[in-house]
C-alpha cells in the first residue's frame, strides 16, 4: 500500500499505520515526546517508543518513558516510518555519530519510508547522508547548518519542510501547526 507515495509495503488496505518514535536515553525533549503522542493517538495511528536504553528513559524535565522496543532489534519492514524527538541527549550522546543508528535512519529513508526529525535531531538526517538536494528546515544551530550544507542539503528557514519521505521541523515549541502538515502531506486524515 502507497500513502501519498510513501511506502507501507505489505499492507492492506485499511492495516493500521505503524510508527516508531526514537528517544535518547536522557534528556529528550518531554513536551516534543507527549505533542507526538497526543497528535499519534489522535489519529489513531499505532506507535512504539525506541530506545538504545535497556531501562527507563528520562526526560530534561523529568518525564520518564518506557521503551517498548531497543533500537537494537528494530527491523524497519516492521513500521511506515520514524520520528526522532530532540532535545539535549542528541548532543550529549552525539547520536549523529552513533553508525547503528544512522543506518537505520538511511533503510527508512531508501525503503521510501516517513522520516522525521525535529529541531537538533535534524543532525542525524545530515549524517545519514539523506538530505542531498533536499530543503531541511534548520533552527539557528551553526553546527547544524554547516552539517545540512556539508551533506548537501538547502538549508531553509519555514517551520517545516517537506522533501519526498524526509520531513524536518525547526522549532519543537510549533507543533501544533506543523504536525497536522506533516499527516496531511501522508495522506492521514
Amino acid at each position: 500500500m502507497t500513502i501519498n507515495g510513501f511506502s507501507c509495503k505489505n499492507k492492506n488496505a485499511g492495516d493500521p499505520i505503524k510508527v516508531l518514535i526514537f528517544v535518547v536515553q536522557k534528556d529528550f525533549k518531554d513536551e516534543t515526546l507527549s505533542f507526538i503522542r497526543m497528535f499519534l493517538e489522535k489519529w489513531r495511528i499505532n506507535y512504539f517508543i525506541t530506545s538504545y536504553s535497556k531501562g527507563e528513559c528520562t526526560g530534561y524535565h523529568g518525564a520518564v518513558c518506557k521503551p517498548s522496543i531497543n533500537t537494537n532489534s528494530v527491523s524497519t519492514n516492521d513500521f511506515d516510518g520514524i520520528v526522532i524527538i530532540d532535545g539535549k541527549g542528541i548532543d550529549e550522546y552525539k547520536l549523529y555519530e552513533y553508525r547503528p543508528f544512522l543506518d537505520i535512519i538511511m533503510l527508512f529513508a531508501k525503503k521510501g519510508k516517513f522520516v522525521c526529525a525535529i529541531n537538533n535531531s535534524i543532525k542525524i538526517l545530515a549524517r545519514a547522508n539523506i538530505i542531498k538536494g533536499k530543503k531541511i528546515a534548520v533552527y539557528s544551530d551553526e553546527e547544524a547548518k554547516k552539517l545540512i550544507i556539508l551533506f548537501h542539503g538547502v538549508p531553509s528557514d519555514k517551520d517545516i519542510e517537506i522533501a519526498d519521505n524526509i520531513f524536518t521541523i525547526k522549532d519543537s515549541s510549533k507543533l501544533d501547526e506543523t504536525i497536522p502538515k506533516m499527516f496531511e502531506a501522508l495522506g492521514i486524515k
